[in-house]
């Protein structure tokens, strides 16, 4: 290999792309170095846009013109800092024929790494072969040695010895037949997901087709975000004053401030419970058992952000919500699961989780998370690879340390949300969890799940931790089971992980079993990752 040509995509939003660019520039450069140290010369396939301040290829039209100009058969480098849109790219990928090798850097500061993951869960969902590589500094062995494989070979091979099929002669006979038991009653009462406005921020891998969802029983109503805006407009304002008085009587601290362009306001945050009672109306009219907002386009320049409203759908406590003649209360003890961002695989694993959750009497309060960052972390009591999962919504109340007292609300950073609202930030409250992530894969839909812990970091290193990445976000420090750092990136397939609690360590492995098992008969290839502690694992 003597060539190889670089692209990057970004934002939709400019304001994101401006003040990623420096992020950006820095990897290109380290990563153009790096080639040429191995005696390869790295190209843009494009020039930087001085009039736009930066060099993102940053809508689908311009990354086809982009391609068109790209030889198929090339050495083809896909490097990323920020957060991007896959469908950017998506369309030149499918059609390249040479090697591909996606890169971004280790940085929680700068989301790169969430935007590999997730175009790379969007390559494996459309066929696309490729490898990658990640790197803090771009000179460590693990960088240096793959860099150099993929130069000598046009592909790496990470370890993924991991992840193993499940037999489901593994589980016990209880967990085989309860997880049987509920597949079969899911198919039967069928499951209806509310999608307000499918295929959000390019996120192709967070869409599944028809003929792959209608089979295992779920089904998609089509909603319009417009429509939720309009039903906003019917609420009360007495009834978004009573929900707003309930999360303050139950602890919950918002950090509100008079200038609407900087601070959190009480305006915002009324408007965010009128989305929460609308929101709730509109599923329950079309008997959903789960919904997606996608907010992130369109909605964004109409309301305040979904974040807060995400957070409390998820929770199994929450402010009670009441049909249009106020006689029935609506989805009264359960969480309405919210999938964030429209990431119907997350949808799909939500309502699993709820319903192996509510059969073995456990509190199915899920949430997705990012897989946005980590580090290790060492004291007298720990040693271990310590992940940050962070989402802006979605997060409930009862994974936080103290529940609602633990909980804020503070202004969503106007870079990505212009009309402000209030996010539900908290701390990941300590204990075992069970994570999991739905994708599709040669035509097929696939479940990883596993076991994890969050743990408890002390005061110092937490808040390092949030000033790294997002202060205004939950933060939920994990560990991950038996799976190195890059033995995780290496396998997952998406830029999002769903997480659930369990009590203790026994019965969070009844309650993966009873979700493997339920996955399985619902026609879902299994995989289990790191140790699970199963019998006969």
């Amino acid at each position: 290999m003597k060539n190889a040509v670089l692209v990057t995509s970004g934002d939709l939003r400019e304001s994101a792309n401006k003040t990623c660019w420096p992020a950006q520039l820095e990897l290109e450069t380290k990563l153009i170095a790096c080639f040429a140290r191995y005696g390869v010369t790295l190209r843009r396939a494009f020039p930087i846009d001085t009039t736009r301040s930066h060099g993102f290829i940053s809508s689908q039209r311009m990354g086809m013109d982009i391609f068109n100009s790209i030889d198929p058969d090339s050495n083809l480098v896909f490097a990323t800092a920020a957060w991007q849109y896959t469908h950017h790219v998506l369309p030149g990928m499918r059609n390249h024929r040479g090697p591909i090798l996606t890169v971004a850097n280790w940085s929680g500061t700068w989301p790169g790494l969430v935007g590999l993951l997730n175009l790379n869960g969007s390559l494996v969902k459309a066929g696309v072969p490729f490898s990658t590589l990640w790197s803090q500094t771009f000179d460590d062995p693990f960088f240096a040695n793959g860099l150099q494989e993929w130069i000598r070979t046009r592909a790496i091979n990470h370890d993924c010895s991991h992840v193993r099929d499940l037999n489901l002669h593994q589980l016990s006979a209880e967990t085989r037949d309860l997880g049987s038991q509920l597949a079969s009653r899911l198919r039967k009462q069928k499951i209806i997901l509310g999608i307000f406005d499918e295929g959000c921020m390019g996120m192709y891998n967070a869409i599944i087709d028809d003929e792959l969802l209608n089979p295992s029983g779920f089904f998609k109503e089509r909603l319009s975000q417009a429509a939720l805006v309009a039903r906003m407009q019917t609420i009360s304002t007495d009834e978004t004053q009573a929900v707003r008085d309930w999360l303050t009587r139950k602890g919950m601290t918002f950090k509100t401030g008079s200038d609407p362009h900087t601070d959190l306001t009480d305006e915002q945050l009324l408007k965010q419970c009128a989305m929460y009672i609308a929101a709730i109306r509109i599923a329950s009219e079309f008997s959903c058992d789960a919904i997606g907002i996608q907010y992130q386009q369109g909605l964004k320049d109409s309301v305040p952000a979904s974040d807060l409203v995400e957070g409390i759908l998820n929770n199994s406590e929450r402010p009670p919500v009441w049909d249009d003649s106020h006689s029935n209360e609506l989805y009264q003890g359960q969480p309405l699961p919210h999938f964030n961002e429209v990431d119907e695989c997350a949808g799909v694993d939500s309502v699993l989780t709820n319903w192996c959750w509510n059969a073995l009497g456990l509190d199915p309060s899920t949430t997705l998370h990012d897989v946005r960052w980590g580090q290790m972390y060492e004291d007298s009591d720990m040693s271990a690879f310590v992940w940050v999962l962070q989402i802006s919504g979605g997060a409930p109340p009862n994974h936080f340390v103290d529940g609602y007292r633990g909980a804020s609300s503070e202004r969503q950073p106007s870079m990505y949300f212009p009309l402000g609202g209030g996010t539900l930030k908290g701390v990941g409250r300590k204990g075992p969890i069970v994570w999991s992530r739905i994708f599709v894969e040669k035509g097929a839909l696939h479940l990883d799940i596993g076991l994890g812990d969050v743990v408890e970091l002390p005061g110092d290193e937490l808040e390092r931790r949030w000033q790294h990445t997002t202060s205004q976000w939950p933060i939920v420090n994990a560990v991950f089971h038996g799976i190195s750092r890059d033995a995780f990136m290496a396998r997952h397939r998406a830029n999002h992980v769903n997480i659930a609690y369990a009590p203790d360590l026994r019965t969070s492995v009844k309650a993966l079993e009873v979700k493997a098992a339920m996955a399985a008969g619902l026609g879902i290839n299994v995989h289990l990752c790191g140790d699970t502690l199963l019998a006969r694992d």
